[in-house]
């Protein structure tokens, strides 16, 4: 049985709003579990202060995956946010053209994302990684928002078929919350393991 539009949107509505809940729940998880454990060990007063040396010493792939985290989620969101104001044409910001050519924002993403990616693997060394880990979650994000364009190799960011940026953004929040989670609990679980 062939689906009609409406179906096919509300097929792709719900998919989303479940991997939204997916990329929420994964979140705060890793956000709230830390926060719990936090208050629980010190009190809610120096929440502020644990939190800045929990960051501090966290292993350098840790703090690497977590600025990675924190760079994607924060990139995509301005994207969103950006992309929707420019379309609404409220504000200063328009479309960024070189001669007659709309440059989308998977352009700077993808260079974003190369220099840093080649300049972790030129380097090689673990206290740079983790401040690479901003521009590359931050590339990353900009090239997801747009797979939609990049799938379908035409502009159908604002169509229905758009929504697969949205979904793989959010899918690429759960995984990353998810991973760090992971990373988290495979350090306690050893710190556990050598007491």
């Amino acid at each position: 049985m062939r689906r009609t539009p409406r179906q096919r949107r509300r097929d792709v509505r719900r998919r989303t709003f479940r991997l939204a809940g997916a990329a929420a729940t994964a979140s705060t998880a890793l956000i709230g579990g830390e926060l719990l454990a936090l208050a629980r060990r010190r009190g809610p007063r120096s929440a502020v202060a644990t939190l800045r040396e929990g960051y501090r010493s966290g292993t350098a792939n840790e703090t690497a995956l977590m600025n990675l985290f924190l760079s994607f989620v924060g990139t995509f969101g301005i994207a969103r946010a950006v992309t929707a104001l420019i379309r609404a044409e409220i504000g200063p910001l328009r479309n960024m053209h070189v001669g007659s050519r709309h440059v989308h924002h998977f352009v700077p993403g993808i260079g974003l994302s190369l220099l840093a990616g080649g300049a972790s693997i030129a380097v090689r060394h673990e206290g740079t990684d983790q401040w690479l880990a901003f521009p590359f979650g931050a590339g990353a994000a900009l090239v997801l928002d747009e797979a939609a364009l990049l799938v379908a190799l035409e502009d159908v960011y604002w169509t229905d078929e758009g929504v697969l940026g949205v979904q793989a953004g959010l899918a690429t929040i759960s995984l990353l919350a998810t991973l760090a989670l992971v990373v988290r609990a495979v350090r306690r679980g050893e710190q556990a393991a050598d007491a």
